[in-house]
């Protein structure tokens, strides 16, 4: 996948599966005040046969996909609300354990000390003491920041607050399915303009990328959880903002050969799923502030663009793979 969305540990790095797999922390009696949505159980078609779409994404053919009812979270989960799981488990992220994670350059000071960039993506610098506490390096903090989505998450992280959290994450197709709000055959959760009539409904990049963001959204980095018009469903900023990682592994020929009934991807894989665009997605490189675009990551990276929502089945059965 193109480094350019989401850039991943390098190999290099000493971030090996074992060594990010977290404790086993105890669950709460209810879920850290997480807003859930009941999603109905449908019938939809997943993917896109846009031309427009790049072909590695691998999110062709379009297909159709049935679903058994679910929830999912209404925002992506908050700096606040992972705080909460921080201060009640002790639990360490992988970023503060690994001691950095990636930022995107233009949200660092103009003094900031040289730093260490992805080759293909220069925009993406690796910058040491960050993490979610500090999402632009040891000088940084949440400071007004609480209700913006937590970043600076590896899957793991996300799937051991889901744990605690007495829910889960979502599979690609519930995700999917959630996103477009009950519409069919178009690219954004309110239908198929990007800015109907002008108006802005997501947090992208705008402006030159990766030089000159206008900010015309009205945005520089994350936005708040709820601060654009919510899709059908009830769900906010399931475009843009902060990439969502997903239950599933990533494999480019999953929609040749995943099952059309509660698919949850392949068995096996180096990297997992993410959804929905970022506040970095700009049109000159990143067409995937889609609901049918797809992307995926190593879950042992994080970065400054990356958080998740969570889910939960209604008949208590969990597809977490």
């Amino acid at each position: 996948m193109s480094s350019c969305c989401s850039p991943s540990t390098p190999p290099d790095a000493d971030r090996s599966t074992d060594a990010c797999s977290p404790p086993v922390v105890r669950r709460p009696a209810s879920p850290a005040g997480l807003d859930l949505v009941d999603i109905p159980s449908g019938t939809f078609t997943m993917g896109s046969d846009d031309p427009q779409a790049d072909p590695a994404d691998g999110a062709y053919p379009p297909h159709e996909v049935d679903l058994p009812a679910f929830r999912i979270g209404r925002t992506a989960v908050t700096n606040d609300q992972f705080a909460a799981f921080v201060d009640a488990s002790g639990y360490v992220t992988t970023a503060e354990r690994f001691g950095w994670s990636f930022v995107f350059g233009g949200l660092l000071p103009d003094d900031f000390p040289p730093t260490r960039a992805v080759t293909a993506a220069p925009w993406w610098r690796q910058v040491e003491g960050s993490s979610w506490r500090h999402p632009e390096g040891p000088q940084s903090s949440l400071d007004g920041r609480g209700q913006h989505p937590v970043i600076h998450v590896t899957w793991y992280d996300a799937v051991e607050f889901c744990a605690w959290a007495g829910c889960r994450l979502p599979t690609e197709a519930e995700w999917e399915y959630a996103a477009r709000g009950g519409l069919e055959g178009v690219h954004y959760p309110w239908g198929a303009d990007r800015e109907p009539d002008g108006v802005h409904r997501m947090n992208v990049y705008q402006g030159t990328f990766p030089y000159d963001n206008t900010a015309e959204d009205g945005w520089v980095g994350t936005c708040p959880v709820g601060a654009f018009e919510p899709n059908d469903y009830g769900l906010h900023e399931v475009t843009g903002n902060v990439w969502e990682w997903c239950s599933d592994w990533f494999a480019t020929d999953t929609y040749d050969r995943d099952r059309r009934t509660a698919p949850t991807g392949p068995t096996h894989g180096s990297s997992r799923v993410m959804r929905g665009g970022s506040y970095l997605c700009h049109e000159s490189y990143c067409w995937r502030y889609r609901v049918d675009a797809r992307s995926a990551n190593s879950p042992d990276s994080s970065t400054g663009n990356l958080g998740f929502r969570v889910a939960a089945d209604l008949e208590g059965r969990s597809p977490q793979g």
